[in-house]
């Protein structure tokens, strides 16, 4: 008798990205790269990024998972290993149409990025983009957020990619493990006990998060008029913030992450408060356009990530963060100070309720509540009624710093796409790549006509704020000379 293949359960926050989607609200994450112009002899790139996966496949073994369902959909779904990856599925040839300029491109994923994956098979999919019209490569790759976050996702990259230019040998793909897929008696049986034991953990961590709430609740952070209080504030209604369809838009820019770099240590601030004062500026030229800058300064979510260092466990582990991205200033360095202190606050407050939040919980009954409340507000057009709670998704994730290659071409770009939902209908996520940060624009077209508005939008912006650091430097420098000359 063949031994059966290995369950793991779903956590909790993993499973409520499979309540969520819909028709128009597909929750899967996705990355565009974009290869050299091969010299000389040109490999075939679509054979050596099947053959890239042939091996991926045996070194991540989260690319040969699928779902399997507990009856009636009580609780979420558990995660059968070891199933066969078919890369004539997964890994598929797709043209550009012509004549393959970078627009053409970005519109090309933005179909893409639009369908909905195929729960009955492991989810993720490669797509390796061609006709491009100076000759480069490209592939889309998109897997489901119930799979990884962006931080897995970068560390999944290492086993997607070369290291070096020398080509991989070919190998053939894994025929998954041998074994009976489980019925749906075992699946419902590893889900109940996950859900049976997240409960126990519930039950004893309950004194301890009212213990930290208190500490959090009677901080100075929390006080009337406190920065953290001014980031919980309802964003002004804007054309992004509406009931979205399944049509998507997707644009790309990249920055010199050194610039960004320079513009922070001059100001105290992070790289992520350059981003988003970047993200914020981007937005005011934007909305100048498309009905005006909103007297209230808009509010972006922003993923916080719960990872400890050197943890690359592939699944969910953040959490959403309000920030003020002070918009309503039109100075760009005023712009960055107030990001940078609304930033801080929001920070300060993950880092003390860290403890209180959980990434996995029981999940008995929450297909149903969610999926339906999910189902629901697209239905009803709340989205277009209600205040946002935030206007826009802005996400930076680290990545990479070394070249990564594939069929012997080095990867010049590595640019994010990711998720947009009912009354967020815009998604900025940036990730850094051997010194370059790469921003991927992914929208709604219900809410953003043309992505690339927004992309060259950053550009200007990006300007105005090296102009307005120089201005800063050249004051300063000049009070100084000022000063010493008088003494």
């Amino acid at each position: 008798m063949s031994a059966q293949r290995a369950i793991v359960p779903l956590t909790g926050l993993d499973g409520v990205f499979l309540d969520l989607e819909t028709p128009a609200t597909p929750m899967h994450v996705a990355s565009l790269h974009l290869f050299a112009k091969p010299e000389g002899r040109q490999p075939d790139f679509y054979g050596a990024v099947r053959r890239l996966l042939a091996s991926g496949v045996r070194r991540a073994p989260v690319l040969g998972r699928r779902l399997a369902e507990v009856p009636l959909h009580l609780a979420h779904p558990v995660w059968v290993e070891g199933e066969e990856v078919d890369l004539d599925y997964h890994v598929r040839r797709v043209q550009v149409p012509a004549p393959g300029t970078q627009a053409a491109l970005e519109d090309c994923v933005a179909e893409l990025h639009s369908q909905l994956m195929d729960r009955s098979r492991p989810l993720w999919t490669i797509y390796v983009l061609e006709g491009l019209e100076d000759g480069r490569r490209a592939y889309y790759f998109k897997i489901h957020h119930a799979v990884l976050d962006g931080a897995a996702g970068v560390a999944l990259a290492a086993t997607l990619f070369d290291a070096s230019p020398a080509l991989r040998r070919s190998r053939r793909a894994s025929p998954g493990t041998r074994g009976d897929r489980p019925g749906w008696l075992a699946a419902a049986g590893a889900a109940f006990s996950h859900d049976a034991a997240q409960y126990v953990r519930l039950v004893r961590y309950l004194p301890t998060a009212a213990s930290a709430l208190a500490g959090i609740v009677s901080s100075p952070a929390a006080n009337p008029g406190s920065q953290l209080l001014r980031n919980l504030a309802f964003g002004p209604r804007t054309p992004l913030n509406v009931t979205v369809t399944a049509e998507r838009r997707f644009a790309v820019s990249s920055l010199p992450l050194d610039e960004l770099k320079a513009i922070g240590a001059r100001f105290g601030a992070t790289i992520n408060d350059v981003v988003l004062a970047l993200c914020g500026g981007t937005l005011r030229r934007y909305l100048a356009r498309h009905g005006g800058v909103p007297r209230a300064p808009l509010i972006a979510t922003m993923p916080i990530s719960l990872r400890d260092p050197g943890d690359t466990h592939f699944g969910t582990a953040a959490t959403l963060s309000l920030v003020n991205l002070a918009t309503h200033i039109a100075d760009p360095v005023r712009r960055l100070r107030a990001v940078r202190a609304a930033a801080g606050a929001t920070k300060s407050l993950a880092r003390s309720a860290r403890s209180l939040i959980p990434t996995d919980f029981p999940s008995i009954g929450v297909p149903w509540i969610v999926s339906s409340m999910a189902a629901l507000y697209g239905r009803s057009h709340l989205a277009d009624m209600i205040p946002p709670i935030a206007n826009v998704v802005i996400s930076n994730v680290p990545g990479p710093q070394v070249p990564l290659y594939t069929a012997g071409a080095r990867m010049e770009a590595y640019w994010p796409v990711s998720i947009v939902e009912h009354g967020l209908g815009l998604n900025i996520t940036v990730l850094s790549y051997t010194g370059t940060l790469g921003f991927g624009f992914t929208a709604a077209r219900a809410a953003v006509a043309d992505a690339r508005e927004l992309a060259s939008d950053l550009l200007v912006a990006h300007a105005d704020l090296k102009r307005g650091a120089s201005r800063r430097q050249s004051r300063t420098a000049g009070t100084t000379h000022r000063r010493a000359r008088a003494g």
